[in-house]
């Protein structure tokens, strides 16, 4: 007698066959220890990117044989996965899909019998709470603690290592502290895309390093291409500012008179003027450099006349000589391009 096949699983491995068999990426997620309530959330969350199907791993396999796919792939797909579940996209790639899925991962309390899935450090140092039997629940568990300046203070630094099994009294003390260690969210094992199976490992990409790496090298590749006079639409402008600058450099030094340099090269020369007559006696001066130089001296104590008291102690800058300014304002290739 050939035993009945319930309707609901029929239709369940013709809708899956269906996902397997249409364009997109279809891809094998680990929903092991998700509430329902998150699970819904989740979901909701991720609907009009892309649908979740949940079903059992047996009609998962019928489905997948069914749309002509070779068995190991799938075999592939699932290895990680305590309890799966069928992710499918039309408009999402696999790295896309990996980085909206990790979007939901979050911690949750650790139940009795669960174990560490990485590694847990309790760092040493004071704590929230206040003197009580807290302490002695501390201890009971494996965390040294003891009353120090009126608060529970962890004495040393603990670590619970991956693998180990987490009693129910010391979940409930890890939750005091605010440490979740059990890990739960839509985890992604695998993806088929174009044929292609990428495992987690192959989608977990540092965007953020990839990012800062293009902009570092397209910043040295913009210096350098600066550096040997590299025209191109990129670089001319910056170039042309360049040597228009050290051109008017040039032209100040060598005292060559036009509309550019003509107001600097006068500047450079009257505080020249101004300089010199200072190292002079103030009887070999006319009454013009006397009101210059008085005009110099006054602009020059205005500042720490009006400074603090406690800035007082400090000397008024010198006058600089225009020249000085000018070599700071017109550098060479390392003040442009670093």
């Amino acid at each position: 007698m050939i035993p009945k096949v319930a309707g609901w699983k029929k239709d369940r491995v013709s809708q899956l066959t269906d996902i397997f068999t249409s364009e997109g990426v279809v891809a094998v997620v680990d929903v092991s220890g998700v509430p329902a309530s998150n699970m819904i959330d989740m979901r909701n969350t991720l609907r009009d990117r892309m649908s979740i199907t949940m079903a059992k791993k047996s009609l998962m396999k019928i489905a997948w044989a069914d749309s002509g796919r070779p068995a190991d792939e799938f075999d592939s797909l699932l290895d990680g996965a305590e309890q799966p579940c069928v992710v499918h996209s039309s408009s999402m790639n696999a790295f896309e899909i990996f980085s909206e899925l990790e979007k939901t991962r979050q911690g949750r309390p650790a139940k009795a019998g669960e174990k560490f899935p990485e590694d847990v450090t309790i760092p040493a140092g004071p704590t929230e709470f206040g003197p009580g039997p807290i302490v002695g629940e501390f201890n009971a568990v494996g965390i040294p603690a003891k009353i120090d300046k009126g608060k529970v203070a962890i004495q040393k630094e603990t670590t619970f290592e991956q693998g180990q099994e987490i009693s129910a009294d010391l979940g409930i003390m890890l939750s005091k502290l605010g440490i979740n260690p059990i890990e739960i969210g839509l985890i992604l094992t695998g993806a088929i895309e174009d044929g292609h199976i990428f495992y987690s490992s192959d989608l977990d990409l540092d965007t953020d390093g990839l990012r800062q790496d293009i902009i570092s090298a397209t910043s040295g590749a913009f210096n350098l291409a600066c550096n040997v006079s590299w025209f191109s639409s990129i670089t001319t402008p910056t170039l042309i500012s360049k040597a228009s600058g050290e051109a008017l450099s040039v032209a100040i030094e060598a005292g060559i008179i036009n509309d550019e340099t003509a107001t600097i090269i006068i500047s450079k020369a009257k505080n020249s003027a101004l300089a010199l007559a200072g190292q002079l006696d103030s009887s070999a001066l006319d009454e013009e450099l006397l009101a210059a130089l008085g005009a110099a001296s006054h602009s020059a104590e205005v500042a720490p006349s009006e400074a603090t008291e406690s800035e007082e102690a400090e000397e008024a800058p010198p006058v600089e000589e225009e020249e000085e300014e000018e070599d700071a304002g017109f550098g060479g290739l390392g003040d442009l391009f670093g």
